[in-house]
């Protein structure tokens, strides 16, 4: 087992910071078996030749029999914009213009102080045709969490602010915090009646005091995009807030469309 779990730090760690173009897949460590356990796992990624669908440490056929998912249809040039919002810093707004501008939808998981802090944008998301989904209350590790009533409390308290703020029922898209989960995790969100959704790619935008270059996010964010993409980026992110525009339209002239998280829930 420690032999595993060093494994996965180098595979966690290489998709944080980012192996070179081309550089030689990583192999899933973990089996089916390991997953079964109800051990937590930190969501992680190996990744190939540029382009390509990533590898995630539980297999998208594993994640679907809980309604969990990492990655979409990859036969078809679709990107999956979400956002995680641990609070409101300045930057969401010129998120959401960015989207607007072209006509694209963004998932924003939201957390409780998000909720309580900046109400006006989350009507503003709404307003503008965007899914706001649940990343918990207190982003806490879900997955040591082990009774069903305290993990929906988790949920529901969400779940309720927003449909204060907003009048409406909050979607049921849910988003692990830290990416941490183990099975008896993703049961009970799907007995919950939610889908769960990881990423297929991301990079380190969340230091506020370290803060990528425009270059930098470029550097990582345009090789490895691919069909079927969930992207996951900060909404507390400078970086973010000043790069979206012009992101979105190199993505679009290299063919990608941006989708509906909806869609999985079919």
């Amino acid at each position: 087992m420690k032999y595993k779990k060093t494994l996965f730090l180098a595979v966690f760690f290489l998709f944080m910071y980012g192996a070179g173009a081309g550089a030689a897949k990583i192999v899933d460590v973990f089996s089916s078996s390991n997953f079964m356990k109800n051990e937590t796992e930190n969501w992680g990624l190996g990744f190939g030749t540029e382009g390509t669908v990533p590898t995630g440490n539980v297999s998208a056929e594993e994640l679907k029999e809980q309604n969990a998912y990492y990655v979409g249809d990859t036969s078809k040039k679709t990107i999956y914009l979400t956002f995680d919002c641990g609070y409101e810093n300045g930057n969401t707004e010129k998120i959401l213009d960015a989207l607007k501008k072209h006509n694209a939808q963004g998932t924003f998981f939201v957390v409780g102080n998000f909720l309580e802090t900046a109400p006006e944008i989350v009507k503003r998301m709404k307003s503008e045709g965007h899914l706001v989904g649940n990343h918990t209350y207190h982003h806490p590790d879900m997955s040591k969490i082990s009774d069903l009533s305290s993990f929906q409390k988790e949920m529901d308290d969400v779940a309720n602010l927003y449909k204060e703020i907003t009048g409406e029922e909050m979607v049921k898209l849910y988003r692990p915090p830290q990416g941490k989960f183990n099975q008896e995790n993703l049961k009970m969100a799907k007995e919950l009646g939610y889908h769960t959704f990881f990423w297929s790619l991301a990079y380190v935008d969340w230091y506020q005091d370290n803060q990528p270059t425009a270059e930098e996010a470029y550097s990582k964010l345009l090789p490895r995009i691919h069909p079927g993409a969930i992207v996951l980026l900060h909404a507390t992110s400078k970086t973010n807030g000043e790069i979206l525009d012009e992101l979105l339209t190199k993505w679009e002239e290299l063919g990608y469309t941006f989708g509906s998280l909806e869609e999985f829930c079919k």
